[in-house]
């Protein structure tokens, strides 16, 4: 079993992952609302108990989940620890009696609460002592409301302000004036203005580097080449090959030897991460992290599209399909500057083909927008159950990678 779900990275005012809120349906094809909110809430919890653990999925980060007040009613906030989730109450939820005794309930356990979508009232007021964090929708909330709330929230300074639906930088950097301290959207998935710059020679080898894995068969003669003419590009090798994941029982010595430990996989998973995670160190990981999680779901899609995909084509496309987030350039201008092949261009620039169709299926996940993925699955004649398998498999797999490297 395993999670139907999205997860949506919430960002603190320096970009760092916070936590996710995790979207939920009960499958792809039970797509909300067709089911309620209370039963999407209780299968959460009955997967994150009994399938797959909530911290699993989002890399042991906290867990921001919606809840009703039947779910509130039930209990069923305590099934998860308070360092697991942060309870997050839905705007639907009237404030009323029963549910302040439940935020002081909750808030004594230790238990980090949040308002969804709020609606300022008045007899919010009450709740403030035990409320943590208010999240405010960017896309329909005045300014005015904005100021509003700050005001009525100014004795209480451990409420944190979250903007939520934030999809441009214009709109971070306005909230961030407005002291807001979280952050939830594409923005930080988008280029943030378009820039023209040349790639360092560092960049450019492993851009060299990134063509020669993605060919069938690799000539190790050219790749120790480039590495041996890249000084820093050869000291992370010789020091991500001695690292202690792999096991060995003598030291590596020259790049040949690194490579040859490492294998065309590893090699692979390896220059792709440090390509993303160098060419723009502003960047927020949790981008990385995304461009991290496609490359890994397409390379376990490839083999079954029709025709075929050869896996270390698509693992290197869904690398690059952010790339113009991570390097704030117009794709068109980073795919000429870049040796790869035709084909990996042509899927990210003209999006069609069934390699493009994976980007695309990605991109329908990530937004939790289930009916349009569930068009995509079919047309593209994939497995539902094996869809959701391998993008929660490339979600553990993207957490690791980013653990290993920090």
């Amino acid at each position: 079993m395993y999670f139907y779900a999205a997860r949506q990275p919430i960002l603190d005012k320096e970009k760092k992952l916070f936590a996710y809120e995790l979207l939920f349906r009960d499958s792809i094809d039970n797509i909300f609302p067709d089911i309620d909110a209370d039963e999407a809430t209780t299968k959460m919890i009955e997967a994150s108990n009994f399938n797959l653990g909530i911290s699993e999925f989002t890399g042991n980060k906290p867990a921001f989940i919606n809840f009703t007040l039947a779910t509130l009613l039930k209990g069923y906030p305590e099934t998860l620890t308070p360092e697991e989730v942060v309870v997050e109450i839905l705007e639907t939820v009237k404030p009323g009696k029963k549910l302040l005794a439940i935020c002081k309930n909750l808030h004594d356990k230790g238990y980090t609460i949040a308002l969804d979508d709020y609606i300022h009232q008045a007899v919010w007021q009450h709740f403030y002592p035990f409320i943590h964090i208010i999240k405010i929708d960017w896309q329909v909330t005045s300014l005015e409301t904005i100021k509003a709330v700050k005001f009525a929230i100014k004795n209480f300074p451990h409420i944190k302000l979250l903007a939520e639906k934030v999809e441009t930088y214009e709109e971070y950097n306005q909230a961030l004036a407005l002291d807001f301290e979280l952050f939830q959207g594409f923005f930080f998935a988008k280029p943030e203005m378009v820039k023209t710059k040349s790639l360092s020679p560092s960049q450019m080898a492993m851009a060299e580097l990134l063509y020669e894995t993605s060919k069938k068969d690799l000539d190790l003669a050219s790749i120790t080449s480039v590495f041996e003419r890249d000084v820093t590009l050869s000291y992370k090798l010789l020091r991500y090959a001695n690292s202690a994941i792999f096991k060995r029982r003598n030291e590596i010595a020259t790049i040949k030897q690194a490579l040859v430990t490492l294998g065309s996989g590893e090699l692979k998973r390896f220059l792709g991460l440090m390509f993303a995670s160098n060419i723009n160190p502003d960047k927020p990981s949790e981008l990385i992290n995304a461009a991290m999680v496609r490359a890994k779901f397409c390379e376990l899609m490839a083999s079954d599209v029709k025709p075929p995909i050869d896996n270390s084509i698509a693992f290197l496309t869904g690398l690059l399909s952010l790339i113009d987030a991570i390097v704030d350039e117009e794709l068109a201008s980073i795919l000429s500057k870049l040796p790869l092949a035709q084909e990996i261009k042509d899927s990210l620039l003209t999006r069609k083909g069934s390699m493009a169709a994976l980007i695309m299926l990605l991109e329908f996940i990530e937004r939790a927008e289930w009916s349009k993925t569930t068009t995509v699955i079919e047309t593209l004649g994939l497995e539902k159950a094996k869809v959701i398998k391998n993008y929660n498999e490339a979600i553990a797999w993207a957490d690791e990678q980013s653990s290993t490297k920090s």
